[in-house]
Formats: C-alpha cells, sequence, structure tokens
C-alpha cells in the first residue's frame, strides 16, 4: 500500500484541503482532507472526503479559485485530473487559478470538439433574457452569452455596468451557487453551423458585436458558462418531491450567496440553473450587487380604506429598495412552489432576516458555506 499526498496545500477561504491518494492491490482510493482553524485550539481536521463526486464538487466550476502555490502546475493538473477523471484539464487549470492557460486549454477543447461534432448552434433552452443573447452547441456543454446592443425597458444600465457586474462576481467568493465565466475576444465560429434561426437572431439583438467574413461568423466578445437546466423548466417537469427539492436547494442558494455580500437582484427561477448534481446555482448576474449596498424595507401599510381595497401602490421606491415580502409574489407565484418555498425558508420573506445578514457582514463575520455535506463532518467537542 502507498499513499501520494501532493505537497501543495490548497486554500479557499476559511479553510485548507490536502489532496492525495491510496494505491493498494485492491486499487486507487483518491482522497482530500478538509483543515479548518480554531481560533483558540488550533488546527483541526474537519472531514475526509474519498468519493470522487465529492471531490469534483470541491473543485467545482462555481465556486471561487483556490490559492495555490507550485512551480509545475502541468504535473499538478495531470495528477489531479487521474484522481477527476472527468474534469477536463481547462476546468483543473481554472480551479487552481491559472485562469490564461484554462482559457488556453478550453479553446483548445472547443476547438477539437468542432472538428468532431456536427450538430448546429441554436438558440439556448430557457426564457429569453433582456440584456444577454445566449446560444448552445447541443452536444458541448456549455453557452455563449452575448450582451445585446438594446436592453428591456426594465434594465436602467448599459453595458459598461454589466461587464462592472460580470467581473464582480468573476472575482468574488462564488460559494457554491454562481457559475463561472469564460471571458473572450474575437472568437471564431463555423458560420454553416448556425440554424437560420438563431442567425436571424444575433442580427437583431448583437449586430454591433460580430463580424461575417466568408465562411466565419466573428463575435468581438462574449462569456462562456456551463450548460444547466433552466430552473423554471425544470419544474415543469418535476414531480412533486423533486419540485420541493429543487425549491428548498432555491431558498438555501439565495441564503448562501447573501452571507458573503451577493445580493441577485433578480431573483425569478429562469435565472437559475439545476446542475447535474441537482445543485442549484445562479448564473445571470447583470443585477447583481453587494448586500450591503442594497435597503430592504418592509412593505407600507394601506394608508387609508381606499387604498387597502384598490391595492395599489402609493409609494415611493428608490433604484436599492427591495422588499422581501414580495419574494413569492413575483418569484413564485405557483402555490405550491410559495408553500415549498415557506415551509423550507420563511425568514427569506421576513425583512430582518436580511437587515441582520446586512450587519453581520458590516461587522466583519465571515460565514463558512462548506463545500462538503454536514453529515461528512467529524464531531468535535471544543
Amino acid at each position: 500500500m502507498r499513499f501520494d499526498i501532493l505537497h501543495t496545500v490548497f486554500y479557499r477561504n476559511k479553510a485548507a484541503y490536502i489532496v492525495g491518494r491510496v494505491v493498494s492491490q485492491s486499487g486507487v482510493q483518491p482522497f482530500i482532507i478538509a483543515v479548518l482553524h480554531h481560533e483558540d485550539k488550533g488546527l483541526y481536521l474537519d472531514a475526509l472526503l474519498t468519493k470522487s463526486s465529492q471531490m469534483r464538487v470541491i473543485f467545482g466550476f462555481a465556486r471561487a479559485y483556490f490559492m495555490v502555490e507550485t512551480h509545475a502546475p502541468s504535473a499538478l493538473v495531470r495528477f489531479l485530473n487521474q484522481l477527476m477523471p472527468n474534469k477536463t484539464i481547462a476546468e483543473l487549470y481554472n480551479a487552481i487559478g491559472f485562469h490564461k492557460q484554462g482559457k488556453t486549454e478550453f479553446y483548445r477543447e472547443f476547438l477539437n470538439h468542432l472538428t468532431q461534432s456536427k450538430d448546429e448552434f441554436t438558440i439556448a433552452p430557457g426564457t429569453p433574457g433582456m440584456v444577454m443573447m445566449v446560444f448552445t452547441l447541443p452536444s458541448f456543454g456549455y453557452v455563449f452569452k452575448v450582451i445585446k446592443d438594446k436592453f428591456g425597458e426594465s434594465k436602467p444600465f448599459g453595458r459598461d455596468t454589466v461587464l462592472k457586474r460580470y467581473q464582480l462576481v468573476k472575482s468574488h467568493d462564488r460559494v457554491g451557487r454562481m457559475a463561472d465565466t469564460i471571458e473572450y475576444s474575437n472568437v471564431v465560429f463555423p458560420l454553416a453551423r448556425f440554424d437560420s434561426n438563431l442567425l436571424t437572431q444575433l442580427h437583431k439583438t448583437i449586430g454591433s458585436s460580430m463580424v461575417i467574413e466568408g465562411e466565419w461568423l466573428i463575435i468581438k466578445h462574449l462569456y462562456i458558462e456551463r450548460r444547466m437546466t433552466p430552473l423554471n423548466l425544470f419544474l415543469d417537469n418535476a414531480d412533486d418531491a423533486s419540485a420541493a427539492d429543487a425549491i428548498e436547494e432555491y431558498g438555501q442558494a439565495l441564503k448562501e450567496m447573501i452571507a458573503v455580500n451577493i445580493f441577485p437582484g433578480d431573483m425569478l427561477l429562469k435565472n437559475f440553473g439545476v446542475s447535474k448534481h441537482k445543485r442549484i446555482i445562479f448564473y445571470d448576474y447583470d443585477e447583481v450587487q453587494y448586500l450591503t449596498d442594497m435597503n430592504f424595507r418592509a412593505l407600507p401599510k394601506a394608508q387609508n380604506y381606499d387604498d387597502y381595497l384598490t391595492n395599489e401602490q402609493s409609494y415611493s421606491v428608490a433604484p436599492q429598495d427591495v422588499f422581501p415580502e414580495q419574494l413569492c409574489t413575483f418569484v413564485t407565484p405557483n402555490p405550491m412552489y410559495k408553500q415549498f418555498l415557506l415551509s423550507t425558508h420563511p425568514e427569506l420573506v421576513d425583512v430582518n432576516f436580511w437587515k441582520q445578514a446586512q450587519q453581520k457582514i458590516k461587522n466583519g463575520q465571515v460565514s463558512h458555506i462548506y463545500p462538503y455535506p454536514t453529515a461528512q463532518r467529524f464531531i468535535h467537542h471544543w
């Protein structure tokens, strides 16, 4: 029996991770040891993860990059790839913070896939957005997002704001709930691979961001994200038990983003995706802001009987104002989904919950969101 343990330690947020494998006659057993620090007692082992699926979540596309010091990143990535063969080389380079190499490897993978496939680019499944034009190649597990030339009337900001907000998410703790984006300029696509409907929509929505030169379509700027099933589409085809689990996960996703000072802005179900691990992940960042920049308010009570009868809004609303009590009204109008959400996360419609979350952040309290199930944690008695 042999233990292979990387000298390199993987740091993220409050945790350090030791990665290795056990090699024996019965096979290879990968593992990750999560190490945390107690302010009084020092270092302690918090969890031992031995499943490849758990390791892939630790190195997942919805988490912040590790801080890693290595003089041989290619050797490190090769070792990690042996432990997690379902992860691509590009994904692993990105996970350890080597973004440029990750982008290069991803583009190679994309070009290689184009030569080995014949399907056409199509409009991505889901409700069309007012800020991004999104398309996909069905055989390739990603979506391509291009900022539209004009936004919908409900989006009172411009292109520069969108770029800043996507960069905010890129550099922030994504806490396993916000998909990573890969940003490219002047990406060349084979024109013949675009279906006619998509090409028409591209001309209408992103005409200033694209150029056609002979057999090639060049997009001047785009983001690439992992493709997921939009939550609203998932719910359309889910049984009651699966829908309840998804709505509970949706509420948990909101709480975890809130805990790291992220306010998602547009919390509609269509802006969240369901990963293959059934995790709910946010992917629409054009309204993202810091939680501490928002003004959470309770809905004003009716001033008189006429206001009560008409149920019309008779109060002013500033751009940063948010009314948590309206969450179910706008996000989950479906009575069954509303019941699921209120039974598992009733705090989300309580203005005091949001204000308390703000105050914790302002007080410097840093939440720790564990990237592994609570059941995997060792029990500590200090």
